[in-house]
């Protein structure tokens, strides 16, 4: 719904004169009103606010619809993530082609009211199906119970452990403490927390302090994520060329115009780690080339675009675009299937974060480029000209680290100790 708000407000300010700005009068532009402002800003801030609670629930949502103790159900929850992705690239391609025409050629106001249209009629769709969904129990705040173990293994830190993994806290049975999530069974690794699952004399007559006793399961739900971590961390650098699209790649392509199934997650995730690695190994190579036309044809000192076609980008971007596709559907996937029951949508969440971490860490790279390439009165490597530059060696710094960031992935997916349930 904020969502929908979010564009409606949108269109209003694009569309009904008195939320517009003024029309500028040549090269000048007089100041929107405060009540302008207010309008456009709070529709984009309400977009957020509505993505947010959107996207990373609405693939374990999608998941969530199949049964994974039913054979063709869980064959079909993998196909659901290459359709959900597909669908969403189908998306970008329309609202990235047919609406910028529409903006372009009827104007602001009708290329925002079609996507709110569209909005409103998907949460109308949305509630029709709400009879049939399957829905699963929550289970409490993830976060609370990760610091719970926390500070229970921190309270009982010179306590030893049993020898026994048995003798941990554990509810007799199959249900877990845990609403809507599956007992999972113990792991000996990070064996530190598992002391906030030991009980204590004092801690035998039925009633037990969550902040000082937690069960197995609450302990494993911990390990899960500390176990993810690692290959989380190596989406950021992954999103860092991805990032590259819009920048970089923009900048390069200026100079040419002048204007049961095949792959488990982790080994999409390798592949598409891999292929974005070569992308960029690409781009260094297409740039390279472009300057050695520039040199050729006198025009290093010249900001001018050089006699190459645009067509020498193609293949950086579709190795970018192949490279997507393997990575983000085996992230959402694998943090899907290997996130405890209860926390599906927070891992979710973690993995959206690092696009946006990947946008970050690619701005900072191009700071210290920047910074420590044009000391002492040099122009760097990304001046304005480009044909003066050295756009390939910010390429081949990408390429290092995309590189190493692979080789950090291969290390700890190799490492990684999928989820097992608990089948007592």
């Amino acid at each position: 719904m904020h969502l929908l708000k979010g564009m409606a407000a949108l269109t209003l300010s694009a569309s009904v004169p008195s939320f517009m700005p003024p029309q500028c009068v040549g090269s000048v532009c007089p100041q929107p009103t405060l009540p302008q402002y207010l309008i456009y800003f709070v529709g984009l801030y309400m977009i957020a606010l509505g993505a947010g609670g959107i996207k990373p629930c609405v693939s374990s949502f999608g998941a969530d619809q199949f049964d994974d103790t039913d054979p063709v159900e869980k064959t079909k929850k993998g196909a659901f993530f290459n359709w959900f992705y597909f669908c969403i690239n189908i998306g970008s391609l329309i609202s990235g082609t047919v609406l910028i025409w529409v903006q372009e050629n009827y104007g602001y106001g009708i290329g925002f009211g079609i996507p709110t249209f569209f909005i409103a009629l998907a949460i109308g769709s949305f509630f029709l199906g709400s009879e049939i969904y399957r829905f699963q129990i929550p289970g409490g705040s993830p976060l609370t119970r990760a610091c719970q173990v926390v500070v229970s293994a921190t309270r009982k830190r010179k306590v030893d452990l049993p020898v026994d993994g048995s003798l941990l806290y554990e509810l007799d049975g199959k249900s877990s403490a845990i609403e809507g999530s599956r007992k999972l069974e113990h792991s000996s690794e990070f064996s530190f927390l598992d002391k906030a699952a030991v009980i204590l004399w004092n801690e035998r007559d039925g009633y037990h302090d969550p902040w000082r006793l937690c069960t197995v399961t609450q302990v494993e739900e911990l390990k899960i994520l500390l176990r993810m971590f690692p290959i989380w961390a190596t989406g950021i650098v992954f999103f860092t060329v991805c990032a590259q699209n819009s920048s970089m790649f923009i900048e390069q392509a200026r100079r040419f115009t002048g204007k049961e199934r095949g792959f488990s997650e982790l080994q999409r995730m390798g592949i598409g780690l891999f292929v974005s690695t070569i992308a960029v190994a690409v781009a260094a190579l297409v740039e390279i080339k472009r300057l050695q036309v520039a040199r050729a044809e006198g025009m290093v000192h010249q900001k001018v675009p050089v006699p190459m076609s645009i067509l020498w980008q193609a293949p950086q971007y579709l190795l970018v675009g192949v490279g997507e596709v393997f990575t983000s559907i085996g992230q959402a996937e694998f943090f899907y299937n290997q996130s405890p029951d209860a926390m599906r949508s927070l891992c979710s969440a973690f993995a959206l974060v690092t696009v946006s971490l990947g946008s970050y860490l690619s701005s900072f790279i191009l700071t210290l480029v920047s910074y420590f390439t044009t000391r002492n009165g040099q122009l760097g490597w990304i001046p304005d000209n480009l044909n003066e530059g050295h756009l390939d060696r910010f390429f081949w710094l990408i390429t290092g680290l995309s590189s190493l960031n692979l080789l950090v992935f291969l290390y700890y997916a190799q490492q990684y100790k999928c989820k097992r349930a608990s089948v007592a």
